[in-house]
């Protein structure tokens, strides 16, 4: 993926509600105008990288892009799950992200069991793999250290944020 890494910004949505609920996974949506903007090299799957909420720390995350087949979407959609336990949520507020790797495709899963161990998978596959130096590094990355503005309206990589 020649896109990778690439850096999106948008403010946090609400997504389908399954996220905390049912999967015990929090996650933050990015609305249809950033899914929608994504390069075509970006395929559907879970990819890894790093997050930051407005101006606040930058910490790992896990994000899923696509239309989750065991709920059977017919939405697209980028679920991103900030590796940082926040003590209340934060829709409304900017997100920032840098996808840096893809761990797997996306895919169907037979119970939720299952959907959720994969998720736990993914999340430890990871902080793993962000501890690399080439992926450490990208936390330090200039678009971090910008602050965010009140209108998430900037574009970079080639779409708006």
């Amino acid at each position: 993926m020649r896109s990778l890494p690439y850096f999106c910004r948008g403010q946090v949505v609400r997504g389908f509600g399954r996220g905390s609920k049912e999967l015990g996974i929090p996650t933050a949506n990015f609305p249809e105008s950033v899914v929608d903007n994504l390069p075509a090299d970006i395929s559907t799957g879970i990819y890894y990288g790093w997050a930051r909420v407005d101006n606040g720390d930058i910490h790992k995350m896990v994000m899923s892009i696509g239309w989750n087949p065991y709920y059977k979407n017919t939405k697209k959609s980028m679920e991103t799950h900030v590796i940082h336990k926040f003590k209340e949520d934060f829709y409304g507020q900017t997100l920032s992200v840098a996808m840096v790797g893809y761990i797997r495709p996306e895919r169907g899963f037979e119970s939720l069991d299952e959907l959720i161990a994969a998720i736990h998978s993914d999340i430890e596959e990871a902080k793993m793999k962000l501890d690399l130096p080439e992926h450490l590094k990208l936390k330090e990355h200039h678009f971090f250290k910008t602050a965010v503005l009140t209108t998430p309206n900037q574009i970079l990589n080639g779409h708006r944020l």
